[in-house]
């Protein structure tokens, strides 16, 4: 019994040391390691609402996501980031409506949700805008998103060095091309997007 639970305790404190390593040092984008960063899509979302006959916002779920960035502290407003999106990959825990809200997308015709960044604005506090061409259902339309950076940690942890992002934003769909159910007011124009993403050093 007695060594059960000198075991446990043990086991309890090499736990909390990692996640000790592991929590973000720092949210200043000047302070964060170079390198090549890719998305842990394990710990990534994206979800988008849009208001459902004035009775809800109603949330999906996008689950075709990845993205890749080259990081240089030095200039780090001068980061290029590449996010994909698979429009094939709604979820709404309703295989028959996802089938459905994929239709609109014509993911067939066109295969990729693109972003592409094209400048950074923030500050040491890690609050700031990140604009960039989104390219949905072949259309491309310039974006800003209203972005935190939720830190970057390192340390002797097997995570190795990660840094973490949330961020919102909001766009029309008839920008894109997809105009159906808007005049009639089934489906809001605007939709709201929402993100959390974490990236792994290579």
């Amino acid at each position: 019994m007695t060594r059960t639970l000198t075991a446990t305790l043990a086991l309890s404190t090499v736990l909390a040391a990692a996640a000790a390593n592991a929590a973000p040092s720092t949210t200043d984008p000047a302070k964060v390691p170079a390198g090549d960063y890719v998305l842990d899509k394990r710990h990534a979302s994206l979800t988008v609402r849009v208001v459902h006959m004035g009775f809800s916002h109603y949330t999906m779920r996008l689950n075709g996501l990845d993205a890749s960035f080259t990081y240089d502290p030095a200039n780090w407003r001068q980061t290029k980031a590449t996010i994909t999106v698979d429009p094939s990959s709604i979820d709404t825990h309703d295989p028959a409506f996802d089938r459905q809200i994929t239709g609109y997308f014509e993911p067939d015709k066109y295969p990729t949700i693109t972003f592409v960044t094209t400048g950074i604005e923030g500050g040491a506090d890690g609050k700031g805008t990140m604009t960039g061409d989104l390219t949905f259902h072949g259309v491309t339309k310039p974006v800003t998103l209203d972005v935190t950076f939720d830190g970057a940690g390192h340390g002797v942890t097997p995570i190795g060095t990660r840094l973490g992002f949330s961020g919102t934003g909001r766009i029309k769909r008839s920008d894109f091309g997809l105009n159906s159910m808007i005049l009639n007011q089934f489906t809001s124009d605007e939709v709201e997007l929402a993100f959390e993403v974490e990236f792994e050093k290579k």
